[in-house]
Protein backbone atom coordinates (compact mmCIF):
# COMPACT_ATOMS: atom_id res chain seq x y z
CA UNK A 1 0.00 0.00 0.00
CA UNK A 2 1.34 3.65 -0.98
CA UNK A 3 1.42 5.99 2.14
CA UNK A 4 0.90 9.54 0.97
CA UNK A 5 0.95 12.86 3.67
CA UNK A 6 1.24 16.45 3.85
CA UNK A 7 1.59 18.83 5.96
CA UNK A 8 -1.12 21.47 6.56
CA UNK A 9 -3.98 21.75 4.40
CA UNK A 10 -5.78 24.09 2.10
CA UNK A 11 -9.28 26.09 3.48
CA UNK A 12 -11.10 24.57 0.31
CA UNK A 13 -9.69 21.05 1.39
CA UNK A 14 -11.36 21.86 5.12
CA UNK A 15 -14.78 22.31 3.15
CA UNK A 16 -14.62 19.04 1.30
CA UNK A 17 -14.05 16.76 4.84
CA UNK A 18 -15.61 18.65 7.59
CA UNK A 19 -15.23 15.45 9.66
CA UNK A 20 -11.06 15.16 9.42
CA UNK A 21 -9.73 16.35 13.08
CA UNK A 22 -7.05 18.44 13.98
CA UNK A 23 -5.16 15.20 15.28
CA UNK A 24 -5.30 13.36 12.02
CA UNK A 25 -3.63 16.30 10.48
CA UNK A 26 -1.28 16.27 13.20
CA UNK A 27 -0.55 12.97 12.41
CA UNK A 28 -0.15 13.82 8.67
CA UNK A 29 2.25 16.44 9.53
CA UNK A 30 4.95 13.99 11.33
CA UNK A 31 5.51 11.53 8.72
CA UNK A 32 8.63 11.45 6.49
CA UNK A 33 6.68 12.47 3.09
CA UNK A 34 6.34 15.87 3.38
CA UNK A 35 6.71 19.02 0.82
CA UNK A 36 6.68 22.56 1.69
CA UNK A 37 4.83 24.83 -0.44
CA UNK A 38 5.14 28.63 -1.02
CA UNK A 39 2.12 30.16 0.29
CA UNK A 40 1.74 32.51 -2.59
CA UNK A 41 0.66 29.25 -4.79
CA UNK A 42 -0.86 27.04 -2.04
CA UNK A 43 -4.07 29.50 -1.77
CA UNK A 44 -4.37 27.85 -5.11
CA UNK A 45 -4.72 24.08 -4.89
CA UNK A 46 -8.51 23.07 -5.25
CA UNK A 47 -7.30 19.60 -4.42
CA UNK A 48 -4.25 17.66 -2.36
CA UNK A 49 -3.92 15.16 -5.17
CA UNK A 50 -5.09 14.55 -8.95
CA UNK A 51 -4.20 10.72 -10.23
CA UNK A 52 -3.47 9.84 -12.82
CA UNK A 53 -3.64 6.57 -14.46
CA UNK A 54 -4.54 4.30 -17.34
CA UNK A 55 -8.38 3.34 -16.49
CA UNK A 56 -8.20 0.04 -18.31
CA UNK A 57 -5.10 -1.13 -16.44
CA UNK A 58 -5.86 -0.17 -12.91
CA UNK A 59 -9.07 2.00 -12.42
CA UNK A 60 -11.05 -1.35 -10.71
CA UNK A 61 -8.42 -2.53 -9.29
CA UNK A 62 -5.10 -0.39 -7.25
CA UNK A 63 -6.40 2.79 -8.22
CA UNK A 64 -9.69 2.09 -6.68
CA UNK A 65 -7.74 1.04 -3.76
CA UNK A 66 -5.50 3.87 -3.69
CA UNK A 67 -8.85 6.26 -4.14
CA UNK A 68 -9.97 4.83 -1.25
CA UNK A 69 -6.90 5.07 1.10
CA UNK A 70 -6.29 8.85 0.53
CA UNK A 71 -9.91 9.71 1.10
CA UNK A 72 -10.05 7.63 4.59
CA UNK A 73 -6.49 9.77 5.18
CA UNK A 74 -8.79 13.50 4.63
CA UNK A 75 -6.51 13.44 1.38
CA UNK A 76 -9.06 15.61 -1.11
CA UNK A 77 -8.32 13.25 -4.11
CA UNK A 78 -9.10 13.77 -7.97
CA UNK A 79 -10.19 10.83 -9.73
CA UNK A 80 -11.82 11.35 -12.98
CA UNK A 81 -14.79 9.05 -12.37
CA UNK A 82 -15.36 9.80 -8.90
CA UNK A 83 -14.90 13.76 -8.98
CA UNK A 84 -16.25 14.93 -12.84
CA UNK A 85 -19.22 16.09 -12.40
CA UNK A 86 -21.61 15.01 -14.96
CA UNK A 87 -22.52 16.47 -18.23
CA UNK A 88 -18.74 18.74 -17.82
CA UNK A 89 -16.43 17.80 -20.87
CA UNK A 90 -13.90 15.62 -19.98
CA UNK A 91 -10.45 17.69 -21.32
CA UNK A 92 -10.94 21.09 -20.18
CA UNK A 93 -12.34 19.52 -16.41
CA UNK A 94 -8.97 17.78 -16.27
CA UNK A 95 -6.77 20.51 -17.23
CA UNK A 96 -8.36 22.73 -14.80
CA UNK A 97 -8.68 19.61 -11.66
CA UNK A 98 -4.22 18.93 -12.65
CA UNK A 99 -3.13 22.75 -12.20
CA UNK A 100 -5.56 23.19 -9.23
CA UNK A 101 -3.63 19.98 -7.58
CA UNK A 102 -1.36 20.39 -4.95
CA UNK A 103 0.39 16.90 -5.73
CA UNK A 104 0.03 14.84 -8.94
CA UNK A 105 0.15 10.49 -8.53
CA UNK A 106 0.75 9.51 -12.03
CA UNK A 107 0.25 5.72 -11.85
CA UNK A 108 3.09 4.33 -15.00
CA UNK A 109 0.99 0.78 -15.94
CA UNK A 110 1.90 -1.38 -19.02
CA UNK A 111 -0.54 0.25 -21.38
CA UNK A 112 -0.54 3.74 -19.91
CA UNK A 113 1.80 5.26 -22.92
CA UNK A 114 -1.04 3.78 -25.13
CA UNK A 115 -3.25 6.56 -24.05
CA UNK A 116 -3.04 9.86 -25.54
CA UNK A 117 -4.98 11.31 -23.62
CA UNK A 118 -2.94 10.07 -20.73
CA UNK A 119 0.56 11.48 -22.30
CA UNK A 120 -1.62 14.55 -23.07
CA UNK A 121 -2.48 14.45 -19.37
CA UNK A 122 0.98 14.42 -18.28
CA UNK A 123 2.45 16.60 -20.49
CA UNK A 124 0.36 18.79 -18.47
CA UNK A 125 1.18 17.65 -15.25
CA UNK A 126 4.81 18.59 -16.06
CA UNK A 127 4.42 21.75 -17.26
CA UNK A 128 2.49 22.24 -13.99
CA UNK A 129 5.77 21.12 -12.13
CA UNK A 130 7.48 24.66 -13.63
CA UNK A 131 4.82 26.91 -13.41
CA UNK A 132 3.16 25.94 -10.45
CA UNK A 133 5.94 24.50 -8.58
CA UNK A 134 3.46 21.30 -8.32
CA UNK A 135 4.71 17.99 -7.11
CA UNK A 136 4.64 14.71 -9.07
CA UNK A 137 5.15 11.72 -7.16
CA UNK A 138 5.24 8.44 -9.99
CA UNK A 139 4.10 5.05 -9.13
CA UNK A 140 5.42 2.67 -11.54
CA UNK A 141 2.47 -0.05 -11.51
CA UNK A 142 4.42 -3.68 -13.33
CA UNK A 143 6.19 -0.96 -15.22
CA UNK A 144 10.21 -0.71 -14.73
CA UNK A 145 11.42 2.62 -14.59
CA UNK A 146 13.53 2.49 -17.07
CA UNK A 147 10.90 1.87 -19.69
CA UNK A 148 9.15 5.06 -18.90
CA UNK A 149 12.32 6.92 -19.49
CA UNK A 150 13.59 5.76 -22.41
CA UNK A 151 10.71 4.09 -23.98
CA UNK A 152 11.33 0.64 -23.97
CA UNK A 153 9.63 -2.57 -24.04
CA UNK A 154 5.26 -1.42 -24.06
CA UNK A 155 6.11 1.82 -23.86
CA UNK A 156 8.86 1.55 -27.23
CA UNK A 157 5.65 0.09 -29.01
CA UNK A 158 3.29 2.71 -28.21
CA UNK A 159 5.50 5.61 -29.16
CA UNK A 160 6.17 3.38 -32.81
CA UNK A 161 2.05 3.73 -33.09
CA UNK A 162 2.24 7.06 -31.88
CA UNK A 163 4.87 8.59 -34.70
CA UNK A 164 2.27 7.70 -37.17
CA UNK A 165 -0.88 9.08 -35.05
CA UNK A 166 0.16 11.87 -33.28
CA UNK A 167 3.62 13.14 -34.85
CA UNK A 168 3.11 16.82 -33.40
CA UNK A 169 2.87 15.60 -30.00
CA UNK A 170 5.15 12.77 -29.48
CA UNK A 171 8.73 15.19 -28.66
CA UNK A 172 6.52 16.40 -25.31
CA UNK A 173 5.51 13.26 -24.49
CA UNK A 174 8.70 11.90 -24.88
CA UNK A 175 9.93 14.96 -22.50
CA UNK A 176 7.51 14.53 -20.28
CA UNK A 177 8.15 10.56 -19.66
CA UNK A 178 11.58 11.28 -19.51
CA UNK A 179 11.29 14.00 -16.76
CA UNK A 180 8.71 12.08 -14.77
CA UNK A 181 10.51 8.48 -15.12
CA UNK A 182 13.39 10.64 -13.41
CA UNK A 183 11.56 11.41 -10.54
CA UNK A 184 11.72 9.31 -6.67
CA UNK A 185 8.38 7.30 -6.73
CA UNK A 186 7.19 4.12 -5.68
CA UNK A 187 7.73 0.35 -7.57
CA UNK A 188 5.11 -2.02 -7.37
CA UNK A 189 5.22 -5.62 -8.74
CA UNK A 190 3.35 -8.18 -6.42
CA UNK A 191 5.33 -10.65 -8.74
CA UNK A 192 8.45 -10.07 -7.13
Amino acid sequence: MVSVFFRGSSDHHQQHNPTSSEEDRSAASSSSASHSVPASISQSWNYDVFLSFRGDDTRKSFVDHLYTALEQRGIYTYKDDETLPRGERIGPALLKAIQESRIALVVFSENYADSSWCLDELAHIMECVDTREQIVIPIFYHVDPSDVRKQNGKYGKAFRKHKRENKHKVGSWRKALEKAGNLSGWVIDENK
